[in-house]
């Protein structure tokens, strides 16, 4: 009697009991999110837009220089970078420095960047300075002899598509940088592309294409939705007519 009753018992735990397999964990996949993590490199960037790199690129394939000369990429770089113009934009081709200027934030301050200022030329609708690491926008270089951007239509708030590889990226022109270098972005545009957006050793040494539509404006500057919105219906406009 006391065999069957442990008989039965056994049996009725066995129906109980649950038939699931446990979780599977994917190991290698644990492993990459925490190595992303570890080096700090930018996640996969989402497309911002439906205008095409390649269709944006062919456009720009030749060069007409509305610059008086030409711009370094760094300093000691040879200067070979011209500002090149079309009826509705003015555009060029460089590497890609990281500005983490303006307001101060965890990823942009002082102890991140060597270089780190708390201005940029540029400012907010509520008077505060442009956020480096969350609002995407481009550096021009500061007004001279070589190029002065005023004279194209370019100022604060004007509309850019900056292209790395088959990504198109949205910004405002929010700084201004040497008179002589060109070549730069914020670190949220870095990352939306994908480029290593550490300002001490981030960035890229070639490959950005900065297309800047004239006489184009966001305001307030900060609405990034508005750059992305006005970014394509220009694009598209600049596909059609230029």
């Amino acid at each position: 009697m006391h065999v069957q009753s442990l008989t039965l018992v056994a049996a009725s735990a066995a129906l109980v009991a649950p038939t699931t397999s446990p979780p599977v964990v994917r190991t290698h996949e644990v492993v990459r999110t925490h190595e992303a993590a570890r080096t700090h490199e930018p996640a996969a960037a989402a497309r911002e837009g439906t205008v095409l790199a390649a269709d944006l690129l062919a456009k720009v394939r030749d060069c007409a220089p509305v610059s008086n000369g030409r711009y370094r990429s760094d300093d000691g770089a040879s200067a070979d970078i011209a500002v090149c113009g079309r009826p509705d934009a003015v555009f060029w081709k460089a590497d890609m420095d990281i500005d983490c200027d303006g307001r101060p934030g965890l990823l942009c301050n002082a102890s991140t960047d060597p270089s780190f200022s708390d201005a940029t030329a540029f400012q907010q609708s509520d008077g505060r300075q442009l956020s480096a690491e969350t609002l995407p926008y481009i550096v021009v270089p500061t007004a001279g002899d070589i190029w002065d951007h005023r004279e194209h239509g370019v100022r604060g708030g004007a509309v850019a598509a900056v292209i790395y590889q088959d990504r198109v990226q949205y910004a405002v022109v929010g700084d201004t940088g040497p008179h002589d270098i060109i070549g730069e972005a914020s670190y949220a545009t870095a990352k939306a592309l994908g480029i290593s957006p550490d300002p001490r050793g981030g960035g890229t040494d070639s490959g950005v294409t900065y297309i800047v539509f004239k006489n184009s404006v966001v305001s307030p500057i900060e609405d990034h939705v508005g750059a992305v919105a006005q970014g394509e219906a220009l694009a598209r406009e600049f596909l059609r007519g230029n």
